[in-house]
């Protein structure tokens, strides 16, 4: 039986080999540093995808291949300038009540609403914004990426007050950072109210959870 492999699968597969022949001791003796790999295939899939769109029917492999290979280099690139951002911010941090989440392709700086506001207030507490300001500073230590700062809430009460709620806080924290020194160019902000909860709104622990703001920093490719 005979397998007819596509241009894009085809060209998945190069950016693989490539992936995989990485110096395993650039990034130290136990890992080839796997954020980079990651965000490599998630560029080398959109490049292929896009190179091969972008040809016409008798030229879409060598477009596949050619997207694969630049995508490739570019998600291997911006994994690896994740890995190092997360890593300042780890050290520059040191709060136990934040959490950095590092999906390969964007950063995810988690901070309980329940530490940065007294409850129904959309102040940023004085105690916290020295935190923020370490966001800041890294953030312009790392220019080149796009700031959405997302905040949510519970299921407690009115969705409507909720949502009105979470815009506020997510606006207040935009507004430290700004004031830190971010450009407001590179700042985005949302309310997501009580829609988008990370663990059960039955208990108080995951309420607590659920109450939260994310500065999520996205590279600009």
């Amino acid at each position: 039986m005979t397998f007819v492999k596509s241009p894009i699968i085809l060209a998945l597969s190069g950016a693989l080999v490539l992936t995989a022949c990485t110096d395993p001791n650039q990034f130290g003796n136990n890992s080839s540093n796997p954020k980079a790999q990651k965000g490599a295939l998630i560029g080398a899939g959109a490049g292929a995808v896009l190179g091969a769109l972008s040809k016409g029917d008798g030229n879409r492999g060598d477009g596949a291949v050619v997207g694969a290979l630049v995508g490739s280099a570019i998600g291997a690139g911006i994994g690896y300038s994740l890995d190092r951002q997360e890593a300042d911010l780890r050290n520059q941090l040191g709060n136990d009540d934040v959490t950095i989440t590092n999906t390969g392709d964007r950063l995810i700086v988690s901070l309980p609403q329940d530490i940065l506001f007294a409850t129904d207030s959309f102040a940023v507490r004085p105690d916290l914004q020295n935190d923020l300001y370490k966001v800041a500073a890294n953030l312009q230590q790392y220019p080149d990426s796009t700031i959405q700062v997302i905040g949510h809430t519970d299921s407690d009460g009115d969705a409507a007050y909720n949502q009105q709620l979470s815009e506020r806080r997510a606006n207040a924290v935009g507004s430290v950072l700004l004031n830190a020194g971010v450009s407001g160019g590179r700042i985005q902000t949302f309310g997501r109210g009580e829609n988008q909860p990370i663990a059960s709104n039955l208990s108080p622990q995951g309420k607590a959870q659920n109450r939260r703001v994310e500065i999520v920093i996205l590279p600009n490719a």
